[in-house]
């Protein structure tokens, strides 16, 4: 059976690629610390080992539309075309052609039924930062199968929050019981709270420290009851008008398993939004791949 390598939580910022390639006067003052933080949470990924990359996202209206959104959809396709124009042109970001394991695609959906689960697909999927940008920062090689899954966290009427942490705990019954021997990350990125287009858009953190310090909180210390016991479709608003996506960290959360505490945590405040970085390893922690990384790369969180 396969196994579960690593559980991975971030954001996906989308001009990461951008002020990290910089130079000279074009570097922004921030790129620096936050490049390294990103090479230590890549570490994380790295010494996992993975074989195969499990990709929780949600598409940005690029290919997904108020009339045709499906709550939970599995990429099945042998190629992944990415990204799209817009993002070229605002963020910089490169085009990527990615591989897909089609394999664990066709378990996650003949199965996912059994977990309860009706879940959509596509042949013809092309995907968008929320899949790229954590490639790009934790597998900048891009060299490894993946299987994209889309949430909807933008078109009403969209899913309770409990209900993508039961995605989340199915992902991983299904992972394991996928008749492959190979070691499977699952990597999956929402955010904090944020603002687009409204008022309190562009601070000098997220519009809801408050909340952001709640989050994290909840998500490294595996606290899933108390996160569902606070948040709901109706409070979700209150952080930000673009906080849903945090559902998708309440996903990584059913997927790492109540009371399961994060083996690395590390934040960062950065201009309108606060990042974040988790992993959980549920099979222990892995020895360290790159000389001197251990201990430097994983800390508790907290820590």
């Amino acid at each position: 059976m396969a196994t579960l390598a690593a559980v991975i939580a971030s954001t996906h910022h989308p001009f990461y690629y951008k002020a990290s390639t910089a130079t000279g006067e074009d570097r922004p003052p921030y790129a620096d610390a936050w490049v390294a933080k990103i090479e230590a949470f890549r570490e994380t990924l790295t010494r996992a080992r993975p074989d195969v990359l499990v990709m929780v996202g949600s598409d940005h209206f690029h290919q997904l539309w108020l009339d045709n959104m499906p709550q939970f959809l599995v990429g099945k396709a042998p190629l992944y075309d990415a990204n799209w124009y817009n993002e070229e042109r605002e963020f910089g970001l490169p085009r990527m052609r990615l591989r897909g394991q089609e394999d664990l695609s066709a378990h996650i959906l003949r199965h996912g039924i059994d977990a309860g689960f009706d879940l959509a697909f596509s042949n013809e999927l092309r995907i968008d930062h929320s899949i790229t940008c954590p490639i790009i920062t934790l597998r900048p090689e891009a060299d490894l199968p993946i299987v994209p899954i889309y949430t909807n966290i933008f078109a009403p009427p969209l899913p309770q929050p409990s209900r993508f942490v039961q995605l989340g705990k199915a992902i991983r019954e299904l992972i394991e019981s996928w008749p492959a021997n190979l070691r499977v990350a699952v990597i999956g990125t929402g955010h904090l709270s944020l603002e687009l287009g409204g008022p309190r858009q562009f601070g000098d953190h997220g519009p809801d420290p408050e909340f952001d310090h709640r989050a994290v909180g909840w998500i490294s210390g595996g606290d899933i009851e108390g996160c569902l016991s606070e948040v709901t479709l109706d409070s979700l608003w209150t952080p930000g008008n673009a906080t849903h996506g945090f559902m998708d960290f309440m996903l990584m959360m059913g997927v790492a398993g109540e009371g399961a505490k994060a083996d690395y945590t590390d934040t960062l405040d950065l201009f309108h939004t606060m990042e974040a970085y988790f992993t959980w390893y549920p099979n222990g922690v892995p020895e360290a791949t790159v000389p001197g990384a251990a201990g430097a790369a994983v800390r508790r969180a907290g820590v």
